[in-house]
This record gives C-alpha cells, sequence and structure tokens, in this order.
C-alpha cells in the first residue's frame, strides 16, 4: 500500500484525481456513483471497493496513497478538512486507525 505500490493504470486514480479537482465531477461522485465508475472503466473489484469505502482494498489494489484520504472526502466533503471531520473520522474508522 506504498507509493512504490501504485498502479498508474487503474481507472480508480485517474477517477479520484479528477474527482479532487472538478466540482461538478464531485457532486457526481455522491449522486452518480456508479455512472461515474462505469465511464472511468473501474473493474468490479475497484466498484466494490468504492461502494464498501474499503481504503484497504484501494490501497491494495494500488491506489495512490495519497488519494486514500481523498476517498472520504469525495464521500464525506472537505469543507471542515480537521480530524474530527467526517471525512477523517470514515478515513480512521476504514483504516482502523484508533485515537
Amino acid at each position: 500500500m506504498g507509493i512504490m505500490q501504485t498502479d498508474r493504470t487503474l481507472p480508480t486514480n485517474r477517477l479520484i484525481f479528477e474527482g479532487r479537482r472538478d466540482a461538478a465531477l464531485r457532486a457526481r461522485f455522491g449522486s452518480e456513483l456508479e455512472a461515474l465508475m462505469s465511464e472511468y472503466g473501474l473493474s468490479e473489484p475497484e466498484k466494490r471497493a468504492l461502494r464498501e469505502i474499503d481504503i484497504r482494498a484501494l490501497g491494495d489494489m494500488g491506489v495512490h496513497p495519497y488519494f486514500l484520504p481523498q476517498i472520504t472526502r469525495l464521500f464525506k466533503g472537505a469543507g471542515y478538512n480537521h480530524n474530527q471531520s467526517d471525512a477523517a473520522q470514515l478515513y480512521a474508522r476504514k483504516m482502523n486507525i484508533q485515537e
């Protein structure tokens, strides 16, 4: 799950990269996830991991480590970017990080 295991060809990497930078895409992420995953050509394991917000599985597949916390921001928003934010709490739960 480290930087050296990043799979630059993985469609999820492109989806997250572009979703972080494009407000319209971010909005679709919350309301049209299935369509987006199909448009970007995600594999069934990638789709399942995104639906379940399975951060570890996505990391094991080759999602860039920087993008892993970004995934929870795409689901929960990034307006309150702090350790107690919904996105940060979701990331901590999914990664089994104890406070």
